[in-house]
């Protein structure tokens, strides 16, 4: 039976206090926290820096039975210092977390390489995965320059992350994903959108982070992809809308996203 995760962009609007609520009744059975905002400024709930909100956290998670997935965002850039994270895997620890989202915002991939190694020896000492997640605007822009990092890094911790939005916009193949070794893989997300790839870099963005589809109403081959991923993988259910969330209510947008998402699954499976 499939484990289907809340993402945190699905309802960013909710703390985690909340959202683990939210997510007990709406019949998920993990979710994920974003710690870390993805650009600077972005919305994040730093639970490593509020002892208050990292206690009710986890006094819900204990009520509802509710596991956390995986923490976001890990954004590498430049001046990114390993270091300095060893608050939030300590956090992610006593969460009982599971996965780490990683992005690549460093154009020396050299350097990347070599700081995800470390970020990945730290991590595992937590008990946490270091899923690297490709994006087509990051460094890191398609599911073969994933696997070559991945696979130079050579870490139990290092894994890919596979975004169905980010697998069809990078125009990544099935193919090389069936040759991805199981233990890669950790977690993968599911949403849906336009058949109709955006023009620009900027357009991209801006749907990947407004504007999704829930799974099987746009024109992803979602059944294609699923029947390929492991029935294993915690399935994290990740579809921001931001005039969705203008006129409906995150309980009834998370409701209908775990509706979609488990239809798109069933689809796969019937049709495998």
């Amino acid at each position: 039976m499939a484990v289907f995760s809340l993402a945190a962009l699905t309802v960013l609007d909710l703390a985690p206090p909340a959202m683990i609520e939210l997510a007990a009744r709406c019949g998920y059975e993990k979710i994920g926290l974003r710690l870390l905002p993805a650009t600077p400024g972005g919305v994040a709930y730093r639970l490593m820096d509020d002892a208050a909100l990292l206690r009710e956290t986890l006094r819900r998670l204990q009520a509802t039975g509710v596991a956390v997935a995986d923490l976001e965002v890990v954004a590498f850039r430049p001046e990114t210092d390993v270091a300095s994270f060893t608050p939030f895997f300590e956090t992610g620890a006593r969460l009982g977390a599971r996965h780490i989202l990683v992005a690549a915002y460093d154009p020396d991939l050299a350097r990347f390489s070599d700081r995800y190694r470390q970020f990945c020896e730290a991590a595992a000492q937590h008990g946490l995965t270091s899923d690297l997640e490709f994006m087509p605007w990051t460094n890191v822009p398609d599911l073969k320059t994933a696997m070559r990092i991945v696979g130079e890094v050579d870490h139990p911790a290092a894994g890919i992350l596979v975004d169905a939005l980010h697998f069809d916009r990078s125009q990544s193949s099935l193919a090389d994903l069936r040759t991805i070794p199981a233990d890669r893989l950790h977690y993968w997300q599911l949403c849906d959108g336009p058949a109709e790839r955006p023009a620009t870099t900027e357009q991209l963005i801006h749907a990947a982070r407004e504007e999704r589809m829930f799974p099987g109403e746009g024109g992803i081959d979602l059944v294609g992809l699923t029947k390929v991923m492991p029935d294993s993988l915690t399935i994290s259910i990740e579809v921001p809308s931001v005039q969705l969330a203008k006129t409906v209510d995150a309980e009834t947008r998370a409701r209908r996203a775990l509706a979609a998402g488990r239809a798109v699954i069933e689809k796969a499976r019937a049709a495998s």
